[in-house]
């Protein structure tokens, strides 16, 4: 009797716990997908293919064109505590390359579950690399 107990009792904790892990997976699942879309629209916005977003190493390649860095950079990506720093630096640019200064920069570094949705589908245009705005040539006929 006492077995029986005992395995209703640990059917139950397991069930209880595969409904919290697909919960969690599911909510993770709606991050990734909300976060590979905002980086689509933004790759989009500065004129870069979007679906580059979903392409693991050339998603970081196409972004740090977009923030104005050389690609030779993702090597830095690759060393610990070094790729803290140039992640930070090249936040900065993209939202520089946005029109936004060194707060956008804390919100996209601490919060970029919210800042990368709202860099990408709010009212942010591209300026250009690092803020800096392209000249615009005129065509002559």
């Amino acid at each position: 009797m006492a077995l029986a107990s005992l395995l209703t009792h640990s059917l139950a904790l397991d069930t209880t716990s595969s409904s919290t892990a697909l919960i969690g997976d599911i909510v993770y699942l709606a991050i990734v997908v909300l976060y590979v879309a905002a980086t689509w629209v933004i790759f989009a916005k500065a004129g870069k293919p979007g679906w580059a977003a979903i392409i693991p190493i050339y998603s970081t390649i196409v972004l740090l064109q977009v923030a104005g860095r050389p690609v030779w950079w993702i090597i830095l990506f690759l060393i610990p505590i070094v790729n803290i720093v140039f992640a930070i630096i090249t936040l900065n640019d993209l939202s520089k390359s946005f029109g936004h200064g060194v707060g956008y920069t804390l919100g996209l570094t601490f919060l970029s579950i919210i800042f990368f949705p709202i860099l990408a589908f709010g009212g942010s245009q591209y300026i250009g690399p690092r803020g800096v705005r392209q000249p615009q040539f005129a065509n002559v006929a």
